[in-house]
């Protein structure tokens, strides 16, 4: 994700936070948390994101993936 598109997501009314991933063959995950399907909608729908889109399928990516989810429960652990 590109630097200003992880910016304008970050302002986003409803913006939880974010993880992302890098594995060894360059395919990156990212996933963004969001407070309801509202903010994920308005998200969907903001202009320079829907640019952001545009560009990524004609000029940077041969593919990519979409999922949208709910989390029901989150659990962790960690013994330091």
């Amino acid at each position: 994700m590109s630097e200003r598109m992880a910016e304008l997501g970050e302002v986003q009314p409803g913006y939880l936070g974010r993880e992302s991933l890098t594995g060894e063959d360059g395919q990156d995950l990212v996933v963004i948390y969001y407070a309801d399907e509202a903010s994920i909608t308005a998200w969907k729908a903001d202009p320079e994101h829907l640019e952001a889109q545009r560009l990524g399928r004609e000029r940077w990516y041969s593919s990519y993936s979409v999922e949208v989810a709910r989390v029901e429960r989150s659990y962790a652990f960690s013994r330091d």
